[in-house]
């Protein structure tokens, strides 16, 4: 049996359970570098010029520049990292998210270092040689695979170790994805200003050190997981189902089957339509606060047209104070609403987001016309709080009614939903932004017909959200289909009758444990994400100076 194997990762009696949120923690921490990637961008945009880009020749085709080692790459070149970053992330779930069920967490997270760590490698050696393409391969198609299976590589595991608080374990993974780019953001900023030097601005340096560091802590995570054995539940814990909740299961769905149940596709428009919205507010966050108050963010009544370039790049600070703290919203929502939904329901937790969703969307051009910052700053928080919370929800939401045997995968199957929003909400945004500045709208009304283009994406969601219903007996595993995809999975006890716990060792599973090492190991992780929200929050005081 492999130190990889699924078999070696079982629990025995006295581990605690509260070891495996940081060691979810310790992975989501590495990834969510991802959402941080555009610190890299300006720095490569001048990694041959230097102090400014040295343009390429205007001559030059797009599939030389690819290849061209003597002038900057241009921004928009850069970004497609970010774009796969999120193709692959979904596709990478959907498509690996049952090989994960089978092998366990502990194998998915070390493939998932290896992808995530290898390809800042590779992307490392890109910056050195100057060849974009090795960095699209490098952080964008294999690090997008690592992205994928480290996101969803703890969903199941949380899941089956916190069967009475589902929304609250989950929450604190994918509170960490958000979270990630707190602390990577500004270390690879400290790193670039470290390594830069008259021939170099730093950045492979930095990707080299931040792979090194990523995959200590990704390893400590992949390495820390453990699963409960079959059949494990809380001490003193009583089935939902059993309390009349009909929206909660006691059976399992197999992943193989989601892609013909209406509910799927249901859950899918609604997580798609709510980080559709989301993400298109915070993709364009800092222009849209400084484009809508202009002057006023200085005290003074000008249009953002009218403003000095001083005046501009005063409300440029002020506008990324403004980022950092909708982050902050962003990775708060993840942890507050999912812990909610362990008491309101993910359904009704849902309705919430797209009904005071809904309210916050068309309140901004009303806020943003009678000049209030503080009322539209107040709602874009409140939107984002619920961007995050969206996602840390769902996977709770589809272990209510898909069951938790594969929940993991169905989770990866899902995430494609994801990468639809991904282009869907900027696209919407973007796109209306530059029509109405076409047909000669100020810049701070151009925002108002994508607010309410977006809140009807709101209600469209909120109507499939009402639609969903308890999954109907057909669509479950049998007792055999079950065994049977247990014994595949590698459980004990019932898929190995060989194999048994008893009752006295199944009560000391979950609790106990040395105290020293559970406050280690939540240490590790709180420590850097204190770090990085007090950094943000320094950023963030411009706003209220």
């Amino acid at each position: 049996m492999g130190f990889l194997d699924k078999e070696r990762t079982i629990a025995g009696p006295g581990f605690n359970r509260w070891l495996v949120p940081p060691a979810a923690l310790a992975i989501h921490l590495c990834i969510g570098m991802a959402y941080g990637f555009s610190v890299f961008w300006l720095p490569l945009s001048k990694a041959i010029g230097i102090k400014e880009s040295l343009a390429c020749s205007k001559d030059m085709s797009f599939f030389a520049e690819i290849f061209a080692s003597t002038c900057d790459w241009k921004i928009s070149m850069l970004g497609w990292i970010y774009t796969m970053f999120f193709v692959l992330l979904g596709t990478s779930a959907a498509i690996w998210g049952g090989w994960l069920e089978h092998v366990g967490p502990r194998k998915a997270g070390f493939v998932a270092a290896l992808c995530w760590c290898g390809g800042l490698l590779i992307s490392a050696l890109g910056v050195y040689h100057h060849q974009i393409w090795l960095m699209w391969i490098g952080s964008g198609l294999i690090g997008g695979v690592g992205l994928g299976l480290g996101y969803i590589s703890p969903v199941s595991t949380l899941i089956k170790w916190f069967p009475d608080r589902r929304g609250m374990a989950t929450g604190m993974a994918i509170m960490g994805f958000g979270g990630g780019a707190l602390i990577g953001s500004p270390l690879a900023d400290k790193l670039m200003k470290h390594f830069a030097s008259d021939v170099s601005v730093g950045v492979w340096q930095t990707f080299v050190v931040m792979a090194l560091i990523y995959f200590v802590f990704m390893m400590a995570g992949a390495f820390g997981y453990r699963i409960p054995p079959s059949g494990w539940k809380p001490a003193g814990w009583t089935p939902p189902a059993t309390n009349g909740n009909a929206m909660i299961t006691q059976h399992h769905v197999h992943v193989s089957k989601v892609w013909g149940i209406p509910q799927f596709w249901l859950v899918w428009l609604v997580l798609c339509l709510n980080v559709s919205a989301g993400i298109g507010v915070i993709g364009m966050a800092s222009p849209m606060l400084q484009e809508v108050f202009g002057g006023h963010l200085l005290g003074v009544g000008t249009k953002f047209t009218e403003l000095s370039l001083e005046q501009k790049g005063a409300i440029a600070a002020i506008a990324a104070g403004f980022t950092g703290l909708i982050s902050l919203f962003n990775i708060g929502g993840r942890f507050v609403w999912a812990s909610c939904s362990d008491y309101i329901g993910r359904k009704m937790t849902y309705v919430v987001f797209f009904v005071l969703g809904f309210v916050l969307y068309v309140s901004l051009p009303w806020s943003g016309a009678a000049g209030s910052v503080a009322l539209f700053v107040t709602a874009v928080c409140l939107i984002l709080s619920m961007y995050g919370g969206g996602f840390a929800t769902v996977p709770a939401y589809l272990a209510d009614l898909f069951g938790t045997q594969m929940v993991g995968a169905i989770h990866g199957r899902l995430l494609t939903a994801w990468a639809t929003a991904g282009i869907l909400g900027p696209v919407v945004v973007n796109y209306m932004r530059e029509y109405q500045l076409s047909l000669g709208m100020p810049r701070e009304s151009v925002y108002n017909t994508t607010m309410y283009i977006l809140a009807g994406f709101l209600v469209v969601g909120l109507l499939c959200n009402l639609m969903i219903k308890p999954i109907a007996e057909k669509h479950f595993m049998t007792p055999e289909e079950l065994a049977r995809e247990k014994k595949l999975a590698h459980e004990q006890a019932s898929a190995n009758p060989d194999v048994t716990v008893s009752a006295e060792d199944m009560a000391r599973i979950g609790s106990g444990g040395s105290p020293l090492v559970l406050w280690l190991s939540w240490a590790a992780v709180i420590i850097p994400l204190v770090w990085g929200i007090s950094i943000t929050l320094q950023k963030s005081a411009v706003l209220f100076k």
